[in-house]
């Protein structure tokens, strides 16, 4: 078997991919690819299309970094990865959806994001985009059996959640399957980034999913800095993992609060809720924003830290370290509780191994993966944390993930904050290189690693830029986990998966 770094050496290497190589390979190697994902040897970490061309972006771990092949697509087509791979499956109909690339041989050719509204078809093909004529309704998978029956839900649901819908065929109470659909939300990003300017995309960038701004900002301003070979201020990378750790222990402590509430116990809801707005003042206090937004951008950060946000930070610390141990001792002596996660929604090692589930779902199931720690970009190569892992694969284990998340970033905090060098926040460069430049940046959010890879033009304005979600590996295993549940404890799978809707419908 070769390895991905044997295999690309076979290819031209594409000149300017930074940090990690790309190469154009043809379509056997493409397949060859392909077949090694689907034996298990490496990892998807996306799949995208520009100007002609699909790009894969894989990784061969533990033994190397990432590498992306490029295949030129003739009359439009390419073999699919799908058909071997399903992680890819999505991602292609994508690729159909937005830019009418063909992915030869796959299973399944319906529309994802494209729900026949957008007025066009195919917006970011290198034809002129043509109306759209009326799109087939879309046509849900069949099971049969005797005593089946189908529960619709969504994509307008009760709340604040956003849109999307969800098709349960069951047996009583006892889901069969699960198929979802998504794409309510799909924002055209991916377009909007073209010829942007570097301050207005990275605000795109910050926007594609609210509750993980900060991280999505830190990837794409990190893929900027390796196109440009920008080295950014000691104190701005500092601040930047700042913001990270606080942005993901923001969420972990409203979803640890939330997944309680979906099993009826308030009281673990509304403390943690407590705690969540305590770290977003905080946010307030130290940065001027409390989700951080517009905070990160390339060359540095746009706030510096003075002492009052110190002495909230301080406050933080102070204030989690008292009340949140008592929660977690609440929680885990509560059986009511247990009996509601213990083996609700078990997602199995191999199921996460073969989607690349990274966050809380994957460390839950057994794989222990971590950006910060897989590629260890500052300042976390100077920081001590531990990376657990679960492998009972449950609601009760991702509960517990995040619990033991929740102490490492208080602990990285108060690194932190006793290590912050001095200097300045920001540095200036020069946006137009003279040259066309790529770059790739992997960064750990809450939910999991996010992927950014962009081509700069000559004139420093972005040519291309493709995002990747953590909750594109992960919303396909959600389907999975809950087969065999109770209706009843959907709520509860979702939660404690938490994917997002806003980050996957680009």
């Amino acid at each position: 078997m070769p390895t991905l770094a044997e295999l690309m050496q076979r290819c031209r290497a594409v000149p300017g991919s930074r940090p990690w190589p790309r190469a154009s390979v043809d379509a056997e190697l493409w397949q060859t690819a392909g077949q090694l994902l689907a034996e298990g040897h490496w990892t998807l970490l996306s799949l995208w299309a520009d100007s002609g061309t699909v790009h894969m972006a894989l990784l061969a771990e533990p033994q190397a970094g990432p590498g992306i092949l490029s295949l030129d697509c003739a009359n439009g087509k390419f073999p699919s990865i799908g058909r071997l791979h399903p992680p890819a499956a999505r991602l292609e109909r994508t690729i159909q959806d937005l830019h009418g690339l063909e992915a030869e041989g796959v299973s399944d050719s319906r529309p994802w994001l494209d729900h026949g509204s957008w007025g066009v078809r195919h917006p970011l093909g290198e034809w002129t985009p043509s109306p759209t004529a009326a799109m087939p309704g879309y046509k849900f998978l069949e099971a049969e059996g005797e005593g089946l029956h189908q529960i619709a839900v969504g994509p307008v649901h009760a709340g604040i959640i956003e849109p999307g819908h969800f098709r349960f065929t069951a047996n009583g109470e006892a889901v069969v399957r699960l198929e979802e659909r998504l794409g309510y939300t799909h924002k055209g990003i991916d377009g909007l980034m073209r010829e942007a300017g570097l301050e207005q995309a990275v605000k795109l960038a910050g926007r594609t999913s609210g509750d993980s701004t900060v991280a999505y900002a830190l990837a794409f301003s990190r893929a900027v800095e390796t196109a440009l070979q920008i080295e950014v201020p000691a104190r701005a990378v500092w601040l930047r993992a700042l913001m990270a750790e606080m942005e993901r222990l923001a969420n972990h402590f409203g979803d640890i609060g939330a997944i309680c509430n979906d099993a009826s116990f308030v009281v673990m809801h509304a403390q943690c809720g407590t705690l969540r707005e305590r770290v977003l003042r905080a946010a307030d206090a130290c940065f001027g924003h409390r989700l951080m937004r517009d905070r990160i951008l390339p060359g540095g950060v746009a706030a510096d830290l003075g002492e009052d946000g110190i002495a909230s930070l301080r406050g933080l610390l102070q204030e989690a370290h008292r009340h949140f141990p008592t929660l977690v001792k609440l929680y885990d002596n509560t059986a009511s509780l247990q009996d509601r996660t213990v083996g609700t929604g078990v997602l199995t090692p191999a199921l996460a191994r073969q989607f690349g589930c990274g966050g809380y779902v994957g460390r839950a199931s057994g794989r222990d993966f971590d950006a910060r720690r897989a590629f260890p970009y500052a300042p976390y190569d100077q920081l001590q944390f531990d990376v657990r892992v679960a492998t009972e694969g449950d609601v009760n284990a991702r509960v517990w993930i995040r619990i033991w998340e929740v102490e490492q970033s208080l602990a990285l905090i108060e690194q932190i904050l006793d290590r912050l060098p001095a200097g300045p926040i920001r540095i200036d460069f020069d946006k137009g290189s003279g040259n066309p430049s790529e770059g790739m940046a992997i960064v750990e959010g809450f939910r999991g690693d996010i992927l950014v890879w962009l081509r700069l033009g000559a004139d420093g304005k972005v040519a291309r830029c493709h995002m990747r979600d953590p909750s594109w590996f992960q919303w396909p295993v959600l389907e999975a986990a809950i087969e065999g549940n109770i209706v009843a404890d959907f709520p509860l799978c979702n939660k404690s998966f938490n994917c997002s809707y806003s980050g996957h419908d680009l």
